[in-house]
Formats: C-alpha cells, sequence, structure tokens
C-alpha cells in the first residue's frame, strides 16, 4: 500500500482559485474568490485576528513548527479548517487576499513536518501589506522552513505542496511551488483561475535563484528549449485526481471568459456554486466545505468586502459580507470549540481520534440542510429565504461602494457577526 502522499491514490483534493481584474470585471474593481475543497465532514471556521506587535526574538507556533516572528503583524480575517493554525483562504487590513491549492510535481513530497500551505497563506496575510510583499514573505519562508506534513487530520499522511492566488486592488500573483523551488507570475488585467495543477508556462516573472540549475541538475531541463516551469515540474503521468483537476482548470477558465468584462461578486458566487463543471464538490469523501469572495475596489477610499459562508455547500450556503474595521465584533458563532492540550493535534502520535468541531452556524446549517433533503417542499421555501438573504446582503454592499448608503463604525464592526446572527435566526 502506498501512504496518502502517493499522488496515484485516489483521494480528490480539489480547490478552485479565481480572481478578475479591470477590463475582466464589470467595475474598477478586483475580485477574488476560492472554493476551499476538503474532507467531507471536516469543519471550516471564520476568524479574525487583530494586528499586534511582538518583542524581538518572539518566536510564532504554526500547525507543527515554529517559526520566528515579526515585530507587527497585520489584522487578518481567516477561514479554516478548525484544527490547524495556517488557513485555506483570507484577506488583510491591507487589502490583500490569498489562497492556496494543493499540487504534486516531480519533488518528491514531505512526510517531515514542515509548514503547511494554509500555514503560509496565514503568515502572507499577516506580514506583506500587498500581494507581492506577500508573495516574497511566502517564498522567503518557503526557502528557509521548507513545505510538509499531513494535510489533513488523520493518522495515514495525506501530503501535498502548493500553489497560490494574491491579489490587492491594483494586482493579483499566480505563485506555484514544487518542495522549496517556485515560480511566480505577475497579472494585471483579465482574468485567471488556478486549480490543482501547474499552470504558469515560460511567463515567469519571478523565480527561485536555483530553479533552473536544480531542474537542470536532475535531468528534467535541458537549458536549451524555453523554460516553462509547468511543462518541467509536471509529473509525467499526472494521477487521476490530476487529471479531474485539469478539466476543473479549463471549465473555470471557460466560465471567466464567458462572463469576461461583466465579472461581478455574485457572477464568482455563482461560479463557485458551479456543480456541472465540478468547480462546487461532493464527490467521494471530498466536499466544498467553506467559499470566500471578495471585492477590492481600485479606489483606495473605498472599503473591501470580504464574503464568507462558513458552512459547507456554497449552493446550499449564504455569504456574508466582512470589512475591516476598528472594534471588530468577536464572532463565536462560527468559532469552532478549542480542546487546549487534549486536542488530537496536540497529543502524539497525532490524530489518534476525533474531536466534534461544529460551531454553533455549522450546527444550525447541518439542521436545515436535513430538513431540506427530508421535504422538498421545505427545500424549495428555505432555499428562497437564503437567496434573498444574501441578496439584500450584496445590493446592501453594493449601496455602499456606490456611496448611497452609510454604515457607521460600530455597524461596520458588527457586520459579519450580526449577518451571522441574522442567518441563525432564519434557521429557527
Amino acid at each position: 500500500m502506498g501512504s496518502m502522499a502517493d499522488p496515484g491514490s485516489p483521494a480528490p483534493s480539489s480547490c478552485d482559485c479565481f480572481v478578475s481584474l479591470p477590463s475582466a470585471s464589470a467595475a474598477r474593481e478586483v475580485i477574488f474568490g476560492k472554493n476551499s475543497d476538503r474532507p467531507k465532514d471536516e469543519v471550516q471556521e471564520v476568524v479574525y485576528f487583530p494586528a499586534r506587535t511582538y518583542a524581538k526574538g518572539a518566536k510564532v507556533q504554526c500547525t507543527y513548527i515554529e517559526v520566528d516572528q515579526v515585530e507587527k503583524t497585520h489584522a487578518v480575517i481567516l477561514s479554516r479548517p478548525a484544527w490547524l493554525w495556517g488557513a485555506e483562504m483570507g484577506a488583510n487590513e491591507h487589502s490583500v487576499c490569498i489562497g492556496n491549492e494543493g499540487v504534486w510535481t516531480k519533488e518528491p513530497v514531505g512526510e517531515e513536518e514542515a509548514l503547511l500551505g494554509m500555514d503560509l497563506v496565514r503568515l502572507g496575510l499577516e506580514r506583506g501589506s500587498s500581494a507581492q510583499e506577500a508573495l516574497e514573505v511566502i517564498t522567503a519562508l518557503l526557502e528557509r522552513y521548507g513545505q510538509g506534513g499531513p494535510c489533513k487530520e488523520e493518522p495515514t499522511p495525506f501530503v501535498y505542496h502548493n500553489t497560490f492566488l494574491l491579489a490587492d486592488r491594483t494586482e493579483a500573483w499566480v505563485l506555484e511551488t514544487a518542495g522549496r523551488f517556485w515560480a511566480a507570475q505577475r497579472i494585471r488585467e483579465g482574468a485567471r483561475n488556478i486549480s490543482n495543477q501547474l499552470s504558469i508556462d515560460t511567463d515567469i516573472t519571478a523565480e527561485h535563484p536555483d530553479l533552473r540549475q536544480h531542474a537542470r541538475r536532475q535531468g528534467w531541463w535541458n537549458g536549451e528549449e524555453a523554460f516553462s516551469f509547468t511543462k518541467v515540474f509536471s509529473l509525467t503521468h499526472q494521477p487521476v485526481r490530476m487529471e479531474a483537476a485539469k478539466a476543473r482548470y479549463c471549465a473555470g477558465q471557460q466560465l471567466l471568459h464567458q462572463h469576461s468584462g461583466q465579472i461581478t461578486a455574485a457572477i464568482i458566487m455563482a461560479i463557485l456554486r458551479d456543480k456541472a463543471s465540478g468547480i462546487c464538490v461532493d464527490s467521494e469523501g471530498f466536499a466544498t466545505t467553506g467559499s470566500m469572495v471578495s471585492i477590492l475596489p481600485q479606489d483606495s477610499h473605498l472599503p473591501c468586502i470580504h464574503f464568507f459562508t462558513a458552512t459547507p455547500d456554497p449552493s446550499r450556503s449564504v455569504f456574508k459580507p466582512f470589512i475591516f474595521a476598528p472594534g471588530i465584533h468577536f464572532f463565536y458563532q462560527v468559532q469552532s470549540p478549542s480542546f487546549g492540550d487534549k486536542d488530537p493535534i496536540r497529543e502524539r502520535p497525532r490524530f489518534q481520534s476525533r474531536v466534534d468541531r461544529r460551531h454553533e452556524l455549522y450546527r444550525s446549517h447541518q439542521l436545515v440542510l436535513e430538513k431540506m433533503d427530508s421535504h422538498q417542499g421545505e427545500h424549495q421555501r428555505v432555499q428562497e429565504i437564503m437567496q434573498e438573504f444574501e441578496r439584500q446582503a450584496l445590493e446592501a454592499m453594493k449601496n455602499l461602494l456606490a456611496g448611497s448608503f452609510v454604515l457607521k463604525p460600530q455597524e461596520l464592526a458588527d457586520l459579519f457577526y450580526d449577518c451571522v446572527n441574522t442567518e441563525i435566526q432564519l434557521y429557527k
């Protein structure tokens, strides 16, 4: 039996990230979106961490390893699997958004514990005040500490490397990695998506200093032909799940292309809900467990708006808005219970038992889905209520950006909390 680190094993691991820049967007804004596709019963929580300062020489404990802390971290909002330190996706107070995807390349994946791609997402957001700076943070950490360790809350290791989509108000970057090696591509216009495969061809904006020499030493590149990161580092025999990712990547590209010039947050939400393409996942043990869409206006006087579901299956979930503001109300309703030192991730060997990480919103949402599944009439009614609630929230945010609607500072700070509360009330 190969371990789960073996990319040939059938477990699908899939995510999709999207970004639309002006020329593809309907307004002068960058729109970011991501589905986080994870083990079906994994709970994703939405957490806010304020900006903080640290003493010189401080360390920070990530999921598995400790790294040097910086003197100041930015405020961040994260959507993350409840068992780990990092995040699948999130944003910071400087309008930076990041999402990651698992990939398998010719570089072997390391089962030894290092930084997870999800830790790198959080570190990039806490330390980068632009998409490019966040990219530099991630690549420096990657080169120094490496990536590796179990990406799933299970005793059998499931390990992958990562690709990232980073965006801010003016541009986006795709960062693709293979072990400690990486290549990055800057995107200034149009739309771009990433799935679980390498996609940077010869158009490389920045790269690991030893990238090409390494590829030559391994005999993967002859030094003569044009250097394509995808061609040189992709596995010769793609595992089943990466073949499936290719179909999703193409479908995602087509959906972006179809709406080019008209892309709004609502369109990205619709793409994330697309079941036919496989972008909204519900299959053999994997599902879309959390989704995020962000509006980053190019006008820096306007706030960025970040929408999160905090519940699985975006086609049956509500996107709720969050805006960075002073005095953010702590949202306990989407925070998983804490198990301290008794947590199976902290005990050695890790993951020998399971704990119930469901938060209040997750439980309410689950009960409603069960009801919807058992009564067809109920299904229609609840679905309509949820859609109407989201439509109103989107409309309000659109008016806020247009300046025809103003929120007081306290209302901004309570925005996400209040929306989650309203959603829980709807389910009752």
